[in-house]
């Protein structure tokens, strides 16, 4: 079961005939049923929540990564396979998610309409004279006045993760009594950038700073101020990017850069000093560097998914590409091995032949325990590192608390740098005092990682462009970046259309053989596939009011 924060409360009370009260009849409603209106205003505004998407489940049950050329999935005949294949329409997408977000956005305005009258709910029939009723009373109003603001940034989000995938969409203002009023024609896409930027400002300071700084961590799968503000740094990038922004108007740049700057001035948030680490167990809520995620309980769902097949429990899923093995930077000489002195994210996402896992050496060879001929081996020669717990027993069904970060750090920093190189170049810092290059660095210098500065010259925007393509793809590889980085780039229609490719493991003596080979072909029918179809379905019940995207 999902846990969006700790303090959550589970309601199994139906939502019919909650609307908002009625005076007349409340005055013959008895304590009990008063405590269950005002146990309302909070279990409504945790369902907002609800829709959250969770990164480790997006398609298949399993990271969107291999929708990309980050990784191949295991199982043929899957969803990502039709999705790689181009075997995806109107009629079937992998990834539909049009209803779950606009339920999402409905949920919102329900719990806002609802709670409309949250100090006389909170009120009614209850202690309010004494000390410890009053602070009680008073704990619940600023709480439920929190959650109004949450719901706010919510239905913000739901509409982004719309925009990304589908462009312009419908912008529902209330919950329709009457589905035909439902009905409503497509926004534009900045209609939908400005939408979301209101709901953001609106609330922004009715937003707790950060729970943490609280001492209230049971919340921090809740949004805070920076998650809000990180959602603008998010959104006004993409608004900026060549797929939106095909005039290049330098004004979406600027106004990028100021967004991301306004996360990186709060002053709160800072780079974890271990980057495999952050993303494990507990780590992965209570770094400083994590902005905003998604709380789970203890489970090992995804270890047993992605473990090595080598491994007592394992069962691969997401392979990492020797596309993406490729993109990391050898720190040192050419010793003949190509796995040595590579960029230290690289030990900490990727698990190649030789490794130790799990209390033992992994064997990606023929014969070996890993032996890629074994049913659900890695296709590719690679197992995926990042996100695992190491070392849990799977036959014990041990678990650990798992996290998806939706916003952190870093992905502020490298917002900022490819903003402000954009508007301003790699080197004006435009009175932030921090470049694009200072950002880029910042991020490569990392405790633990350690990278040397960006080799770009002083003034050359085009190469520092080319460089922070690369440290997202390093940086952010498997968080659901890569896919739609390259299709705001215009880039998707190049790279997509590449071959996947893996890495053949073969003994040799005392040593092994590394061949590079084709995985599978991959299949991105540019420009129609930069978005989505609407469904089908939405567009025969909207009776033609909606349009549905070029070339589907």
């Amino acid at each position: 079961m999902r846990i969006l924060f700790a303090g959550a409360l589970l309601c199994s009370l139906s939502l019919a005939g909650c609307d908002a009260l009625d005076t007349k009849e409340d005055l013959n409603l008895t304590d009990e049923m008063m405590a269950t209106r005002r146990y309302q205003m909070f279990d409504w505004g945790y369902r907002v929540y609800e829709h959250i998407p969770y990164g480790f489940t997006a398609i298949d049950g399993n990271l969107f990564a291999a929708v990309s050329d980050e990784a191949q999935y295991v199982t043929t005949f899957s969803s990502t396979q039709r999705f790689n294949e181009g075997s995806w329409s109107a009629y079937y997408n992998p990834d539909d998610c049009y209803t779950s977000y606009y339920n999402g956005i409905y949920a919102a305005h329900d719990y806002l309409d609802k709670s409309v009258d949250y100090r006389y709910i909170l009120g009614m029939h209850r202690d309010t004279l004494t000390s410890n009723g009053l602070d009680s009373y008073r704990r619940d109003i600023v709480d439920v006045q929190r959650l109004r603001a949450e719901a706010h940034v919510l239905k913000a989000y739901y509409y982004f993760e719309l925009a990304k995938r589908y462009g312009g969409v419908p912008l529902i203002d209330r919950v329709y009594a009457d589905q035909k009023e439902a009905n409503l024609p497509r926004g534009t896409f900045d209609e939908v950038v400005g939408l979301i930027l209101r709901e953001i400002e609106g609330v922004r300071n009715e937003l707790v700073v950060d729970w943490r700084a609280e001492n209230l961590e049971e919340k921090s799968g809740r949004i805070t101020r920076g998650a809000a503000l990180a959602l603008k740094s998010r959104v006004l990038l993409y608004a900026a990017s060549p797929q939106f922004n095909p005039s290049g108007e330098k004004s979406k740049w600027a106004a990028a850069a100021a967004a991301a700057f306004e996360v990186i001035n709060m002053g709160i948030y800072s780079l974890h000093p271990d980057y495999g680490g952050l993303f494990v167990a507990e780590t992965s809520t209570t770094s400083p560097e994590t902005i905003w995620a998604v709380r789970m309980g203890a489970t090992n769902e995804f270890e047993r998914k992605n473990y090595p097949i080598g491994t007592q429990g394992g069962g691969t899923g997401i392979c990492p590409s020797q596309n993406l093995v490729e993109a990391y930077e050898s720190t040192g000489e050419d010793t003949g091995d190509a796995y040595a002195g590579l960029d230290p994210r690289f030990y900490a996402t990727v698990l190649r032949n030789g490794d130790t896992w799990n209390g033992r050496t992994l064997e990606i060879y023929a014969g070996g325990a890993d032996d890629p001929a074994r049913q659900n081996a890695s296709p590719t020669g690679y197992y995926l590192r990042k996100f695992l717990n190491e070392n849990l027993n799977l036959t014990n069904d041990d678990k650990r608390l798992r996290s998806w970060i939706v916003f952190r750090y870093a992905e502020i920093l490298l917002n900022f740098a490819e903003a402000m190189n954009e508007a301003y170049g790699p080197d004006d810092a435009h009175g932030y005092g921090m470049s694009a290059r200072d950002a880029v660095d910042a991020v490569r210098a990392r405790s633990g990682v350690g990278m040397p500065p960006v080799d770009v010259d002083p003034g050359d925007a085009a190469a520092m462009r080319t460089a922070i393509k690369h440290e997202r793809r390093i940086e952010l590889a498997f968080e659901d970046h890569r896919y739609w980085d390259l299709r705001r780039w215009d880039d998707a229609g190049t790279v997509l259309n590449r071959p996947l490719r893996g890495v053949k493991v073969t003994r040799s003596g005392d040593g092994f053989a590394y061949t590079p080979f084709e995985v599978a072909k991959r299949i991105f029918d540019a420009p129609k596939m930069n978005l989505y179809p609407i469904p089908q379905a939405e567009i025969v019940k909207s009776g033609g009011v909606l349009d549905q995207n070029p070339g589907w």
